[in-house]
């Protein structure tokens, strides 16, 4: 008969709390998530970045059974929100929905201020496209794009137009056109505002003579006639919107490169089951009719990519937007 007072009692203890622990650590990750996570928007409410994880969080709650909460933290071209990101816990649990802008225009613009690289994070999905449109007030004496580029060359420095950083698509189009057009970064004035929405707005309330701007920031404006637009980035016409010329119709095609997209990355070392357990879950969700509707609603196209393909499309990306920098003398005002 064994005693309680004897040392067996404890040694089984020990190998039991051992043994409960290593249960207990396997079961913590195969159970990914087991709280809420947080999707970091690195730019103001009402853009497309908070669009696209609106729409995510919608999708994914229901798929990974925990809420997906998002947090705006805008500032410095979305480099506040995207460091918050990239120093936090590679855990799962905080998570950036970057913009091309944020993750790849940012760093290639502002190499040595730029506090990250798109290497620095873990990708995970990339989620959706977003056309680019330029647009006018429906009053503005441009009534077509050669309108605007013949006033752009008569008048340097007479013009101006929104944008929501120097990082930005919004910025990135409107320079890329001036060097097309053989003109200095100087010939028009830029007037940066928080996002993407206030950029439509400020077109619409006639701050500025034209921007051009992510489509999914003004779908509802542009099908009630409230915006112009004159020109899109994509190689064909969007079939929502046929009536707006493409860049290449219009002897552009060097446009067609400025096209916004939403991804979804982790910090650097992010726990694989946790990669994986989105991985997953975005196939799920890229099917999910609801979040399909969703990205039309603001005007997305989905395209959702593994975290392989996420990071050789960004790869790719960071090279292009290196050498457009590069040839265009691109400049952050």
């Amino acid at each position: 008969m064994i005693s309680l007072s004897g040392t067996r009692p404890g040694a089984f203890a020990r190998a039991a709390l051992c043994l409960f622990g290593a249960f207990s650590g396997l079961a913590s990750a195969q159970t990914y998530p087991a709280k809420p996570i947080q999707l970091i928007v690195p730019f103001s409410a009402g853009g497309d970045a908070d669009m696209a994880a609106r729409n995510l969080s919608a999708a994914a709650q229901g798929v990974l059974g925990q809420p997906v909460v998002v947090v705006n933290k805008a500032g410095a071209n979305g480099a506040i929100g995207s460091t918050a990101v990239k120093n936090a816990a590679p855990d799962g649990y905080t998570l950036l929905v970057g913009r091309i802008g944020s993750q790849v225009l940012l760093p290639a613009l502002q190499p040595k201020t730029t506090p990250y690289t798109s290497k620095d994070f873990t990708f995970i999905g990339l989620l959706e496209l977003n056309p680019v449109a330029c647009v006018v007030h429906p009053d503005s004496p441009y009534k077509t794009f050669g309108d605007l580029t013949n006033a752009l060359k008569a008048h340097p420095g007479m013009l101006n137009y929104s944008h929501s950083g120097p990082a930005t698509v919004q910025n990135l189009a409107p320079q890329l056109l001036l060097s097309n057009l053989g003109l200095k970064a100087d010939a028009v004035v830029s007037v940066p505002y928080k996002g993407g929405n206030e950029v439509a707005l400020a077109v619409l309330s006639k701050d500025v003579d034209f921007a051009c701007n992510n489509l999914s920031s003004m779908t509802g404006i542009l099908a009630s006639g409230k915006l112009r637009a004159l020109l899109t980035t994509t190689p064909e016409r969007i079939a929502q919107f046929p009536d707006i010329p493409t860049a290449r119709e219009l002897g552009f095609p060097q446009l067609e490169a400025v096209i916004g997209w939403s991804g979804l990355f982790g910090p650097p070392g992010m726990n694989p089951e946790a990669v994986d357990k989105w991985a997953s879950a975005l196939e799920q969700i890229a099917r999910d009719p609801k979040w399909v509707a969703g990205n039309a609603n603001f005007g997305g196209i989905p395209h959702v990519l593994s975290p392989a393909e996420t990071e050789r499309y960004i790869r790719q990306g960071d090279a292009i937007y290196a050498d457009l920098v590069a040839k265009s003398g691109l400049q952050i005002n």
